[in-house]
């Protein structure tokens, strides 16, 4: 029987959210995984499905990751096999990468079919150890496994050809291991240029029983022969294990069975990541609204989940207030500080809440009262004057009146804030009045 890691999307020198301690996670968590499930079970070997880096310039301290990983597996004489990705591929043109770097001087199987060749010569060569190079290697444990490129766009027409090649090799170990960096349609929101199942068929066809893809960062399975273990660590707070399983793979292989069995790891080292929500409700100032996050984070606190997690707080829904009017600048560093979270993340997606008069019969229909209707369901959006719409729409109307004939801007003013002064806030709603005010309903 054999047994082999899947990983895939690593991502080593991942720097987004401007966090030093963030693009160490990403090394600590291969660490953790390689121990847990290659090094201490003392699989096969392990394969890489692309993206091993986050960028194609690599800084000295994300190679000295790579470096201490690969280290580790040769110690336990685990050989580690990996194909590019579209972050690590080498560039247009050129013959050297990081990944090569690593191939000649470290280790690394890179293995790397040609991407043009001759008429009747095959794009996959045998493993050479001496030159390093290569595009397919067979390994004692039975298994074959074969190395891809980053295609993009070309992937649908190289697979054909890849298979083609494939059908062309000599006979080798029972079992065929490829690995391809792409990803397939149904998996994600939003993602053009997958690839459609019926795409990667010629591959089983040509004798592929384990497809081990990477590229969307989110674990998926077709057919027990496709697989996709997703990032090893979450690139995003959308990434978190509670929003879609992702992690590493453990794979066995069994003679006389073309099955794999694959296992879903997800148990090692992994930055926290928490997604709280909070809706608004229209009635809420913007001082209620402020009480009402530190609420949700206070109780998250509590709960133990913030401390050095990546946390998150939407605020979505209605409010009866200009959206400026909550300054969320200061209540996202507010809440940082509070939760002692290694980054912090306040989505403000509120809306306004618009009302609607009613349809009044069309003999009452006129251009004073459909003036009054347009003030007063502008004055009924806004919390601080929703409770003053009879009293204030008067007043409006009269400004406009006012601004028609021309009165200087001073004289404006100063009619406009004696008028808002002048006017109350009813202490209690009548029965009647609370009838008046239902007749203006949001409108959806």
């Amino acid at each position: 029987m054999a047994r082999f890691l899947h990983l895939a999307d690593v991502h080593l020198g991942f720097d987004r959210y401007n966090n030093p301690k963030r693009t160490t996670d990403f090394f600590l968590s291969l660490e953790d995984a390689l121990i847990r499930y290659a090094i201490e079970p003392q699989v096969d070997f392990v394969v890489i499905a692309g993206d091993l880096f986050e960028h194609k310039v690599v800084q000295p301290a994300v190679l000295s990751h790579a470096m201490l990983a690969l280290e580790m597996l040769q110690k336990a004489k685990i050989p580690a096999i990996a194909i590019e990705g579209n972050h690590d591929h080498r560039p247009y043109g050129s013959r050297s990468s990081w990944l090569r770097y690593l191939a000649d001087w470290y280790g690394l199987i890179l293995l790397e079919p040609e991407a043009s060749v001759a008429e009747g010569e095959n794009r996959y060569q045998p493993w050479d150890p001496e030159e390093h190079t290569g595009s397919y290697i067979d390994l004692d444990c039975g298994v074959r496994v074969l190395g891809s490129c980053w295609y993009g766009s070309a992937a649908p027409q190289m697979i054909r050809l890849l298979a083609a090649d494939i059908r062309a090799l000599p006979s080798g170990p029972e079992h065929t291991v490829m690995l391809f960096h792409h990803g397939v349609e149904g998996q994600i929101a939003r993602y053009s240029g997958a690839l459609r199942y019926e795409d990667l068929l010629p591959l089983r066809e040509a004798g592929v029983n384990y497809l081990a893809l990477g590229h969307i960062h989110k674990y998926y399975e077709l057919e027990n022969w496709v697989f996709n273990p997703g990032s090893v660590e979450a690139n995003s707070i959308a990434e978190g294990q509670d929003q879609a399983p992702r992690g590493v793979l453990s794979v066995e292989l069994k003679p006389g069975n073309p099955l794999p069995l694959a296992t879903l790891q997800r148990d090692y080292l992994q930055r926290p990541v928490l997604r709280l929500r909070l809706e608004t409700r229209v009635d809420w100032s913007p001082t209620d609204l402020e009480a009402a996050a530190i609420a949700t984070v206070e109780k998250a606190i509590v709960a133990g989940q913030t401390q050095e997690a990546i946390v998150e707080l939407r605020i979505s829904g209605p409010v009866a207030f200009p959206r400026s009017d909550l300054d969320t600048r200061s209540l996202q560093q507010q809440l940082h500080q509070q939760s002692e979270a290694l980054i912090f993340n306040l989505r403000y997606d509120v809306s306004g809440q618009e009302f609607a008069s009613p349809i009044l019969p069309s003999e009452q229909v006129t251009p004073e009262v459909i003036e009054a209707s347009v003030f007063a369901d502008q004055l009924a959006e806004h919390q601080a004057y929703r409770d003053r719409c009879d009293q204030l729409t008067p007043v409006l109307q009269d400004l406009k009146d006012r601004l028609l004939r021309g009165e200087e801007p001073a004289n404006l003013y100063r009619f406009l804030e004696t008028a808002i002064a002048s006017t109350t806030v009813p202490a209690e709603t009548t029965t009647a009045e609370k009838s008046a005010t239902s007749d203006r309903q949001p409108s959806r």
